[in-house]
């Protein structure tokens, strides 16, 4: 069993990937999306996307992180890929599953999935573009509104020629809302050769499994079960004991350092509190916990409180 962790717009950062990958456990991240627009970007923004771009494209632990791109023209889309790749990217993966309203208003992410033929077109000019030993992988979810243009994108995607498929198993309408439908990519599974990865409500080991039975999908790709479980991936591939409490708080710690001096430090106070709205779901002391920091603002009192669960 592959398990990759997931690209979270917003949350699943450097330092959570390296927090998150320490382990070792995970075969595969992919960055934050890269919007592409009418431009190529220089090497500073990718290298500020992914610093793994300086440690050969991977984390502390090793683990291989790829450039996702998001957009819809093919030729702007390409151009960005190869510079992804000549910086040190291990592949490329294509955003076809991003539900925000202002990146579908703007004909990126998931509204693309009423067009196939547009999905053909960008992922037949990565493909041309990025050398063969690069992989160009693809995250999409079930459609946008409907399921009925589902096998069509799936495809779409496989005949321009992408290595691999991961499925978020909702339309982009349905949102984060249980439950996931695994069964569908089995579906669709049955209707293409191109590897499949599950992906969508896997909170715990028996989840895992589950879906795999369901979708048939030996490889999965986990997200916001990660951020509730920070071990997830040790508890699904060893059967491991559940992170402690006080580690659990250790991390959050640990995620502040990484992240201070960088230039996203002045949003340090929200990304902790935001953090803790996963941690909830698992840990119950998070919610005696956050009681006591959701109205802090600065930084170093929001450690200290934490820092008294260690």
């Amino acid at each position: 069993m592959k398990i990759i962790l997931a690209p979270m717009e917003g949350v699943v950062d450097y330092a959570m990937r390296e927090l998150l990958t320490a382990s070792g456990h995970y075969d595969l991240c992919i960055t934050e999306f890269v919007r592409v627009v009418d431009q190529v970007y220089r090497p500073a923004y990718f290298h500020k996307i992914s610093p793994e771009l300086s440690h050969d494209g991977k984390t502390r632990s090793g683990t291989p992180v790829r450039v996702q791109l998001l957009g819809q023209h093919p030729d702007w889309m390409a151009e960005n890929a190869v510079v992804a790749v000549e910086l040190g990217s291990p592949g490329i993966d294509l955003n076809f599953g991003c539900p925000a309203k202002t990146v579908n208003r703007h004909r990126g992410g998931a509204v693309l999935l009423q067009e196939p033929e547009t999905l053909y077109k960008i992922v037949s000019k990565v493909r041309e573009a990025v050398p063969a030993s690069h992989p160009v992988s693809v995250k999409m979810r079930l459609g946008y509104e409907t399921t009925d243009l589902t096998l069509d994108c799936a495809r779409a995607i496989e005949d321009a020629g992408a290595n691999l498929l991961t499925i978020h198993a909702r339309t982009k309408v349905e949102g984060y809302r249980p439950p996931a439908h695994w069964h569908l990519i089995n579906d669709i599974r049955q209707q293409v050769k191109i590897p499949l990865i599950a992906n969508g409500d896997i909170w715990s080991r028996a989840d895992a499994i589950k879906c795999q039975n369901i979708s048939g999908c030996d490889d999965i790709m986990i997200g916001r079960g990660a951020l509730c479980l920070p071990n997830l991936v040790s508890v699904i591939r060893e059967d491991a004991a559940p992170m402690p409490w006080a580690e659990a708080c250790g991390m959050l710690i640990r995620y502040a350092a990484f992240v201070r001096d960088a230039p996203a430090r002045g949003y340090l106070p929200s990304r902790l509190k935001q953090w803790f709205r996963y941690l909830k779901r698992e840990y119950e002391p998070a919610h005696l916990l956050f009681d006591k920091i959701k109205r802090l603002r600065e930084l170093d009192e929001i450690l200290a409180v934490i820092q008294q669960e260690t």
